[in-house]
Formats: structure tokens, sequence, C-alpha cells
């Protein structure tokens, strides 16, 4: 990075010592609940606003969308059988009020292959969270959608993380699911199991609302006025059960690090930075932007969803060897090596821009545990955050906008194929369970 102007090191010199980003995550955690559609999302957007602006992010708007709001009631699971209890449960975004009774049916890590061994048929399918080592992540919404497409009455996601915290996390993309789900933690799931081994049966009662609601993206622009342009993003919604520190708030900060930064420099192409509402009901913030958007004019994406929270940056590709390519070069030049992961997924920002051939970046940290850790759970506090990692972060990503920027101008970042990707998705397993959650694209059949 020898070509950095004096001034612009002297903005990185300063990010080292920045205490606004630590001020911007306490604003946004202690607004509490952040649900799309809510109150706190309207106060979560303007709060970003006025961070964009005053990073030096020029032409700061709010562009409302229509999205779907979810809004939780009462919650109870009840064991009617072998014994009489109640478990603490937290219901699914997007599930329905309804009533379900059942037997207790234990499908291990929830993959189609577990729910496709057992006999869930008018059953309640208790799953893990988490998924067996050596493979892809299985998200939620894949093991939901496929045990109830294979005859289950309602689910139970049980959290690996032990402490009493059950978890939480949508059903569907910006709709209402076919049937209730519940989060529990793992200690109720020790019991559910042990209970389905001896033929439990269960009573899932959900009182929940999906109603009409808008929510609204904050967008602006740094660098020069292009025909082309690059567009760095993160989320600023968070789940009701939490403050969402981690899951995005460290995310959205890196963004207004990083824009703070990209503010001071000459940049090759224009970028627009978008904090994007309601990703955690079903990416409907990125999917109007993208409809919005002319495509073939966005060069690349880089989206923050779990990068500052931890202290080892991941990049994942989704399957584009040009952005990887940036990513490991500015990991090597700064000598803070950036782990690649090739590999494509559906459950983030990225995805509408990836699924209409854009190359991304998706930029999160890596703990070492697998899975959420705190995230999606009462835990996800902002004292979990090591506001050390949101400033690095955030040069980091500075610095590969940057890079991405060259490189797309000079015509170094090709498209994404349909056929590749969808090749991609498949090798890696993804069509099953996208399917069943209504998410695999019409075209690549």
């Amino acid at each position: 990075m020898d070509d950095l102007s004096p001034a612009v090191r002297e903005a990185f010199a300063r990010t080292w010592v920045d205490d606004r980003p630590w001020a911007f995550l306490t604003d946004l955690t202690a607004i509490g609940d952040r649900m799309a559609g809510g109150p706190g999302d309207r106060r979560a957007s303007t709060l970003v606003a006025d961070a964009f602006t005053d990073a030096g992010v020029g032409r700061v708007e709010f562009d409302p969308f229509e999205m779907a709001r979810w809004t939780r009631g009462d919650t109870t699971l009840d064991l009617t059988a072998p014994d009489e209890r109640r478990f603490e449960a937290v219901a699914l975004p997007y599930a329905p009020r309804a009533t379900v009774s059942g037997p207790l049916v234990d499908v291990g890590y929830g993959t189609p292959s577990e729910i496709d061994a057992a006999d869930v048929d008018g059953a309640l399918a208790v799953a893990s969270a988490t998924t067996p080592a050596g493979g892809r992540f299985v998200h939620r919404m894949e093991k939901f959608n496929y045990a109830i497409e294979s005859g289950a009455v309602g689910f139970v996601f049980v959290n690996h993380v032990p402490g009493q915290l059950p978890p939480t996390g949508a059903l569907r993309y910006d709709e209402e699911a076919a049937a209730p789900a519940v989060g529990v933690s793992a200690e109720t799931g020790s019991w559910l199991t042990d209970y389905a081994a001896r033929g439990g049966k269960a009573t899932l009662a959900v009182d929940a609302e999906t109603t009409p609601g808008e929510s609204r993206n904050v967008e602006g622009r740094v660098g020069p006025d292009t025909d082309r342009e690059l567009l760095l993003c993160a989320h600023f919604d968070a789940h009701d059960i939490a403050e969402g520190a981690l899951d995005n708030g460290c995310g959205i900060a890196v963004v207004v690090t990083a824009a703070r930064l990209l503010a001071e420099m000459d940049l090759d192409l224009g970028v627009r930075v978008v904090g994007v509402g309601a990703e955690e009901l079903g990416l409907t913030g990125s999917e109007h932007l993208a409809d919005r958007l002319d495509l073939d004019r966005v060069a690349a994406v880089v989206n923050v969803d779990g990068a500052g929270r931890f202290r080892d940056l991941v990049a994942h590709s989704h399957t584009s060897e040009a952005t990887a390519e940036v990513a490991t070069r500015v990991g090597n030049q700064t000598r803070h090596p950036v782990e690649i992961e090739p590999e494509p997924h559906p459950f983030s920002d990225q995805w509408p821009f990836v699924r209409a051939g854009v190359p991304a970046l998706q930029l999160r940290s890596e703990s070492g545990e697998r899975g959420r850790g705190w995230g999606h759970t009462h835990a996800d506090t902002r004292d979990k955050v090591d506001d050390r990692n949101v400033r690095e972060h955030g040069m980091l990503a500075a610095l590969v906008v940057r890079e991405l920027a060259a490189a797309a101008a000079d015509g170094g970042i090709p498209r994404l194929g349909d056929d590749e990707l969808a090749a991609a998705f498949r090798d890696a397993d993804f069509e099953t369970g996208m399917k069943a959650a209504g998410i695999w694209p019409d075209g690549w059949e």
C-alpha cells in the first residue's frame, strides 16, 4: 500500500485510536429492539444516516420499501407425555399463529438425509442448530422447510451453545411460514431428545402476527461520479430478543469506519454505501436494492456481515476468483492474512447480486467455533464486542474496496455465469434445502 497519500495514511493512523466506532455501536445497541418494520428499526436507520454523513459520505438519503412485518406474542412448549412439563421457547420469525401437537422426533442435525431417515409425519421435529463437522453449515431455513415439507407439523430448533439461550432466526424470506417453529436452549434440547427417545409428546402454541410493514435502506456515495460503481453494504437490523451487537452492529460499524477512510481516498470508481434494512427477515432490503439498481453498472459488491466480531477476517468470494485475489492481495500486503472461502451461500445480502451474476465478497470474522455463537440469542450484547476488531476490519474493508475499484476499472472483475453458479451450489449440496425454502432460482433448473 505504498501509494497511499500522506493524508490517507494520517486517516488510517487516526482510526487506530478513533472512539467513534464504539460510540456508534453504543448508540445502536442502546436502541434495543431493531426488528425490521418496528420503531427501533426506524431509529436505527436515522442513526446510520447520521453516522454516514459524519463519515463524509455524500448524498445520504432514505430508500423505503414494503416488507412483511412479524410481531411475536406468547409462546408455549408443553410436554404432555411421558411427563407434564413446560419448557422455555422462543418463536421463530414468520411462525404463524397456531397450536400443534404430536410426538417429538429427534432428527439430529436436521439434514435432509436425517429427516428422510426419521418418521416426522405429524410430529414435532427436533433439530440441532449446528451441523456435522467436515461439511458446509446447513441453514435453519433449509432444516425447517424440509422437515415441514416431509410432514412435520412443527419444528424445534436447539441451540448447541450452552447457557440457557434459545436461538431465533427467520423461517422464510419475507413471508409467513407454513407451520410454527421455536428455538430452545441446549439444556432444553437435551431433555427433548431424551423424551423423544422415550416416545414423548408435546404441544406447541405460538401467538404471532404477520402484517404489511415498511423498512428502509440508507444510501450515500463516496468517490467519483462514474458510470460503473461498487457497492459497500451491511445490514443494521437485528432480531427483537437482543441488542444485535455482533449481528450485525459490528458489521455496520465496520462499514461506517471504512466509509470514513474511503472518503479520503482517490478511487477509480464511485462507491455506493448502503445500510441495509430487513436482512434478518429475508434479505428484503437487499432484494429491493438489487431490483432498483441497474446491475450492469454494479462492478462488484462488498457485503459486511460478520466482520468486526472476532480477530481473523474471512472473505467469502462466492466463486469469484477475481474478488478472492483482491482480498488475498490486501491481506498479504498488510500482513493481516485474510482467509478465503470460495463456496457460495444464499443467506446474506450479497445473494440478490450474486444470483444476478455480480461478483461479490462477504466479509465476516472467525472465532474458531462452529455456528453463530452468541448471535441470534439474548446474549448478543455490546459487552461481547472488542472494538479494536471493528476499527481494524474497517481499515481492511476500505483497502479491499479500493483495490476492487482499481481492478474493476481495468476490467479485471468478470461477471458470474448462471451455469457455473448453479453447479457450485449443487456441488455444495444446497439444492435440496434451497428448493424446500423456496429460494432456488427458477432459471437454474
